[in-house]
């Protein structure tokens, strides 16, 4: 069976600040790594291996962890810039790197983890004008608010997790 596109859904954002809406992102925020460690949790190094499309779940867990990290970076360089051009990064050649390519998750599965914890205090901290605040993106051009990436972030999460599961469940693993 052809692995679907968006295996949890199409991203749904909210163009509007919205505290209820906040309160439920980070949670998700927060809930994401236990998410992830569950979905790889018990797979061997075959399994580890085995392509969801173009990508590995191995590398799908080292790609979450990598680009999160950006989007920490990305949040705080808004908080404390205006309006700041971030780095880009071409993800796809991070996953063909050895460290993603062939690494142990288990690295990047604790670097979610203590990432998102500390990703979490500062959203929590967050005013709706911080949320209001932007970025520009290199390679778009596009200029991004802290409530659109807010928006994406768990969802990114949600998408790759969901990735996994896919192929845990199509597999019988």
């Amino acid at each position: 069976m052809k692995p679907p596109d968006n295996p949890t859904g199409e991203l749904t954002a909210a163009d509007a600040y919205d505290a209820s809406l906040k309160s439920e992102l980070i949670e998700a925020v927060r809930r994401a790594p236990a998410e992830l460690r569950r979905a790889t949790a018990g797979l061997g190094e075959a399994q580890l291996d085995t392509r969801y499309k173009n990508w590995t779940i191995r590398q799908i867990t080292h790609h979450i962890a990598d680009s999160h990290v950006h989007s920490y970076i990305r949040f705080k360089w808004t908080l404390t810039e205006e309006n700041p051009t971030i780095k880009a990064y071409e993800e796809g050649d991070w996953v063909l790197l050895a460290d993603c390519a062939t690494g142990d998750v288990e690295p990047s599965l604790c670097l979610i983890e203590g990432l998102h914890a500390k990703w979490v205090q500062l959203l929590e901290s967050m005013t709706a004008d911080q949320f209001a605040r932007t970025f520009v993106h290199p390679q778009t051009g596009e200029t991004v608010t802290l409530w659109a990436a807010l928006n994406y972030y768990p969802w990114h999460a949600r998408h790759h997790t969901g990735q996994i599961l896919w192929l845990r469940n199509q597999h019988g693993w």
